[in-house]
């Protein structure tokens, strides 16, 4: 990894509106020898600040308590709650990444501080399904990303309310109820980083995936503006309460964390400003470079993958020559 110094001075700032001074990051717990403080700063950054992490569990939290009912009334497929579940996940989406795009791009209530690339998303190209990116990106997100993740949890709360699979409450077992909601997001990175590798295919890529990477430039409604066949895949996430013991909080946050932190990290601005203050991390520049350079990044920060299969891209020169070079092989073979 290039020095501060070195970073400063690289080449590949000039490619962009935006870069962070610093290298990209990765989660120092798969660092040896461990340093339990920057563990520990890397984990109460991600929740104990304002950040997509912290914002989602928080929704999680009204969403359960608001809109998910008792599991003993999900016990047979029903208008009443399955409306309530379709509106948990219908709404948050709204609220966040509606407000994040009027901020951003609407109102541009910050102009371009903190913002990646220089370019607005597209309002007129025949890439897109209406000839506009943002309302393309709304009618995937809205009517297939919230629709595929609504149906798989409508199945998955109605085992839990069956007993069909293994449940647990935060009465009998306060401290596994604790330790799975630490480790969803992590889990969602795990899940991430190989279903995404497996829409990279060359046989599943222009089929489904390239919707989702007509987005170069992105903004808040891109996060999970996927094919229906991509958020078959993307979701199948959730599948993991079949097999773990949950409760109906966990796939709560499970969905939150899933569905709208994207809002987040595709939002072109590395954080959002109000009144020349920062108020919170936005945008994921590890996520961003993907977006620009296609074949690196496939996973997340919080698993270094990425690092370890050899299509880590941290924000430098050397990282994109790597990367053009990797990505020139692939499709010659």
């Amino acid at each position: 990894m290039p020095s501060d110094a070195s970073f400063a001075q690289d080449p590949e700032a000039d490619r962009w509106h935006y870069r962070p001074a610093d290298p990209v990051a990765l989660n120092p717990l798969f660092t040896w020898p461990l340093n339990l403080k920057s563990v520990f700063d890397w984990y109460r950054g991600a929740w104990l600040q304002i950040t997509s992490v912290s914002i989602c569990f928080i929704l999680a939290l009204a969403v359960w308590f608001i809109f998910i009912p008792p599991l003993e009334a999900m016990q047979s497929f029903a208008p009443g709650w399955m409306a309530r579940v379709w509106l948990a996940n219908l709404l948050p989406q709204i609220l966040v990444a509606g407000t994040l795009h009027w901020w951003l791009y609407m109102r541009k209530g910050q102009g371009t501080e903190k913002k990646f690339e220089a370019r607005d998303p597209t309002r007129m190209s025949g890439h897109f399904s209406f000839g506009n990116q943002v309302r393309d990106n709304v009618f995937w997100t809205l009517g297939s990303a919230i629709t595929v993740a609504t149906i798989y949890q409508w199945v998955i709360f109605w085992c839990m309310a069956n007993s069909y699979v293994p449940t647990v409450t935060f009465a009998e077992n306060p401290v596994w109820c604790g330790i799975w909601l630490a480790l969803i997001p992590m889990w969602s990175s795990l899940h991430y980083y190989w279903a995404h590798r497996l829409e990279h295919h060359p046989k599943l890529y222009p089929r489904f995936h390239a919707v989702h990477h007509r987005n170069v430039t992105t903004g808040p409604w891109t996060g999970i503006s996927n094919h229906w066949l991509e958020n078959l895949l993307y979701f199948s996430t959730y599948w993991i309460h079949f097999l773990v013991a949950s409760h109906p909080l966990h796939l709560t946050w499970h969905a939150m964390f899933q569905q709208v932190s994207p809002a987040f990290s595709h939002s072109g601005f590395e954080r959002v400003v109000v009144g020349n203050k920062d108020a919170s991390r936005a945008g994921d520049f590890f996520h961003q470079l993907h977006h620009r350079y296609f074949e690196c990044n496939y996973g997340t920060s919080e698993i270094p993958f990425d690092r370890w299969f050899g299509t880590f891209h941290d924000g430098s020169a050397a990282a994109t020559k790597r990367t053009r070079a990797h990505k020139k092989q692939m499709y010659t073979k």
